[in-house]
């Protein structure tokens, strides 16, 4: 590990000062396309002003035979298009396979200028990003990269779970970590074979009831105790955390709920996998007009966050006054893409 006086120091000569803070702007969803298709690709430009990151996908879900493809469709996007405000990102393939080197040296080489992050899967702990990050540098430097590229780990495995703390402390290009529920569950030997989402059969199944033959039962969220670590980790280390993929594409109730536990925990966005997704992640992970506009009642109270106030029969005191901050600040990220929720919250 390197020591702090040394942690924000460039890891190749030429490459640039690292970022002490990230950059600011809402990321409600993650999108993520296979570019080696030529349809989704040509629809990218058009999908890409609906979503705040898009992500080309390079790993899982694309078959062999065609990762050269997709790691040449993703170049090509990036060389002939300029999405604005919509963050580019990569998921490049495992550390461990024979596509990585390929994956890193070409899309830095050709495109480094505008990616914004590289999403690396399987993360196991904080050597797989200090392998990364001194890759990246050097090829940043030999490629004259003006920006530094940010790292965003997978968090796919038992490993990786144990030592987040560690990942999330390894390089000042750490970004934020995603959960990668099906990849997680085959390691753990989790008996489901959906991708993120409940489980029918883990619940909590309440007391007898004279009277009642019939006993509740209440279907309980697999992921709380991962998102919940995932969260602490991050907000600890200045990093953000998002929910992973939803599989069940048709399943948009589920999904909503799933996603909505993720944006109460802390998370910031989530993955969406199909174009209903979009939608699903722009709704949930924008606050709710109505919390917004308390909120901003509570910070015309107490402008400096001291001293009580008395709203509508409820106490706010500075803790309440921390929370509100949180949901104006969040709604001002919100409203710098989305002009009807910038009018609906007065911002």
């Amino acid at each position: 590990m390197k020591p702090p006086i040394h942690f924000y120091k460039p890891l190749a000569i030429g490459a640039p000062q690292p970022l002490r803070e990230l950059p600011v702007r809402p990321e409600r969803m993650i999108h993520f396309f296979p570019p080696h298709i030529d349809k989704i690709r040509a629809k990218a430009p058009e999908t890409a002003r609906s979503c705040d990151v898009m992500c080309g996908n390079l790993e899982d879900a694309i078959p062999i035979d065609a990762k050269d493809a997709a790691r040449a469709g993703f170049i090509e996007l990036l060389s002939k298009h300029d999405f604005g405000d919509t963050a580019m990102w990569v998921r490049v393939n495992a550390l461990n396979s024979p596509w990585i080197l390929d994956d890193l040296e070409q899309i830095i080489r050709q495109v480094g200028n505008k990616l914004d992050v590289i999403m690396i899967p399987k993360v196991e702990g904080a050597w797989d990003i200090h392998f990364v990050d001194q890759y990246v540098a050097l090829l940043e430097a030999r490629y004259a990269v003006r920006k530094p590229i940010l790292l965003h780990a997978l968090l796919e495995t038992a490993q990786g779970v144990t030592n987040v703390e560690s990942i999330c402390a390894a390089s000042p290009r750490m970004h934020g970590l995603s959960l990668g529920p099906a990849d997680l569950a085959a390691s753990r030997g989790m008996k489901t074979t959906r991708v993120g989402g409940g489980h029918p059969g883990y619940g909590v199944l309440a007391d007898p009831e004279p009277g009642q033959n019939q006993r509740a039962f209440f279907q309980q969220d697999l992921w709380h105790y991962t998102v919940a670590r995932m969260v602490d980790a991050a907000v600890a280390h200045g990093l953000r955390s998002f929910y992973g993929p939803f599989g069940d594409l048709k399943d948009e109730a589920a999904c909503e709920a799933q996603f909505r536990n993720a944006f109460l925990m802390g998370c910031s966005g989530a993955w969406s996998l199909a174009p209903n997704q979009i939608a699903i992640a722009k709704r949930v992970f924008s606050p709710d007009v109505k919390e917004v506009l308390f909120a901003k009642r509570i910070l015309e109270a107490m402008p400096d966050g001291s001293g009580v106030a008395t709203i509508d029969g409820k106490m706010q005191d500075d803790a309440t006054w921390k929370q509100a901050r949180v949901i104006v600040d969040l709604a001002r990220l919100v409203a710098r893409r989305d002009p009807e929720l910038a009018a609906a919250y007065g911002l």
